[in-house]
C-alpha cells in the first residue's frame, strides 16, 4: 500500500467517493458546526457517522474512544498485529486528532500483508483425518449500495451500514442464525465509529442503542460477544484486499480453539464483517461443523502455537506442505544464508535468482 491516507491513483475518471464526500459537505454545512470537517476522506466519512450516531441516540466520543482502547488492548496479546500497545480510553481521546472527531488510534494505519485460504471438501477432511482441522462456511452474504445511499441524507448511511445492514440479514438467514447464535466477530472497525454503527446494523442491539453494549462490556472477554479479539483493523493492520481473508484467519483460529491467549471462551460461532465503500460488503459465518472431533493436529505439525507465536517457514516445513503432484518451478530461494541451501528449484528460479 502507498505510505499516507487513501487516496486514488486515477486522473482520468470521476473519483468513486465523489458523490458521498459531496453530500457529506452539503449536510456538515446545513448542521454549521463550528469546527468543519478537515482531514483524509475516509476519518471525514467515517467520524462524521460516528458523530450523527452520537447526536441522533446519545452515544458520545467517549463510547467511539472506548471501542479504540479495547481494539488496542486485545491486540497487546496479538504476535500478528502491527501495534501491540493497550491504549486506555483517556489515551485515545486525547491522541492526535486525524480529523475533527477521529483521533489517530481510532484509524486503522496503512498496512502490507497477504492472505490466503484452503477450502476442501467434507470427503477430503475424513480421508486425511482433519476432522479438528474442519470450520464449515454455514453462509456467505454479500451487499452492495441501495438508494438509501443518498436518499437517506445521512452521514451513518454514507459509511454504508444499509449494505452491512442487508448483508447480515441474509447471512443470518441462510446459516439459520441469530446474533445470540455468535460467540466471536471480526468487525470492520477501519475507524473507531464504523464498529459503533455496525454493532447497531447487524442487529447486535436494539435500533440505536450501540453505544450500551460498551457501556456494558458485551464486546469484550466476559461480555456477550468479544468483538475484534485480533484487534481488529485498527491495531492488527488493514492491508484492504487481505483484510477480508484475514478476519477469516482469526475466526478459524477461534472456532478451532486454537486462538491461544486470544481464545475467546466456548466458540462454536465466529462472523466476520468486510466492507468497502461504493461499495460491498461482506459478512461470513463459520462453524463447527457436526463431525468436528476435538483435538489438535497443528502442534504435532509446526510443533508450536502458531496463535500465540510467529515463525518464519524453513525450507523442511515448505517441503512438507507443498504439492508433490502439481509441483512449481517458480519458487525464488532467499539469499544465501537463510537456511534454504538444498531447496529443489526449476531452471526458471534458478534463472530468475540469477537476474536479481
Amino acid at each position: 500500500m502507498a505510505p499516507g491516507p487513501l487516496s486514488t491513483p486515477w486522473t482520468d475518471r470521476i473519483f468513486p467517493m465523489a458523490g458521498t464526500l459531496a453530500q457529506l459537505w452539503e449536510i456538515e454545512e446545513q448542521n454549521a458546526y463550528s469546527e468543519p470537517e478537515t482531514g483524509p476522506y475516509a476519518a471525514q466519512i467515517f467520524g462524521a457517522a460516528g458523530k450523527e450516531y452520537c447526536e441522533r441516540y446519545g452515544a458520545r466520543p467517549e463510547h467511539i474512544a472506548a471501542i479504540a482502547a479495547k481494539n488496542h488492548t486485545h491486540s497487546a496479546r496479538n504476535p500478528y498485529a502491527q501495534f501491540r500497545v493497550p491504549l486506555s480510553t483517556a489515551k485515545v481521546l486525547k491522541s492526535r486528532r486525524v480529523s475533527r472527531d477521529v483521533t489517530l488510534p481510532m484509524c486503522s494505519p496503512t498496512s502490507d500483508g497477504g492472505s490466503a485460504a484452503v477450502v476442501a471438501s467434507e470427503t477430503f477432511v475424513r480421508k486425511h483425518g482433519l476432522e479438528d482441522r474442519a470450520v464449515e462456511i454455514a453462509a456467505v452474504a454479500v451487499a452492495s449500495d441501495s438508494s438509501i445511499l443518498y436518499n437517506a441524507r445521512s452521514r451513518i448511511e454514507l459509511a454504508g451500514a444499509d449494505m452491512t445492514r442487508r448483508a447480515g440479514r441474509a447471512a443470518f438467514a441462510a446459516a439459520g442464525m441469530s446474533p445470540a447464535d455468535i460467540q466471536v466477530m471480526e468487525l470492520h472497525d477501519c475507524f473507531a465509529s464504523n464498529e459503533l454503527i455496525t454493532y447497531d446494523a447487524l442487529g447486535l442491539c436494539e435500533p440505536g442503542t450501540a453505544h450500551e453494549i460498551v457501556e456494558a462490556g458485551d464486546n469484550t472477554y466476559g461480555g456477550r460477544w468479544v468483538i475484534n479479539p485480533s484487534g481488529g483493523l485498527e491495531s492488527k493492520g488493514h492491508p484492504l484486499g487481505a483484510t477480508g481473508l484475514g478476519m477469516i484467519f482469526s475466526a478459524v483460529l477461534q472456532v478451532r480453539g486454537e486462538a491461544g491467549r486470544l481464545q475467546a471462551p466456548g466458540v462454536r460461532n465466529a462472523l466476520t464483517h468486510n466492507l468497502g465503500l461504493r461499495g460491498a460488503c461482506v459478512v461470513s459465518i463459520l462453524r463447527r461443523p457436526s463431525f468436528w472431533k476435538p483435538g489438535s493436529t497443528a502442534t504435532t505439525r509446526f510443533g508450536y502455537n502458531v496463535a500465540d507465536e510467529v515463525r518464519q517457514i524453513s525450507a523442511v516445513e515448505l517441503a512438507k506442505v507443498r504439492s508433490q503432484l502439481h509441483y512449481s518451478d517458480f519458487i525464488v530461494p532467499p539469499l544465501a544464508g537463510s537456511g534454504w541451501a538444498g531447496t529443489r528449484l526449476g531452471t526458471d528460479a534458478l534463472a530468475l535468482r540469477a537476474r536479481l
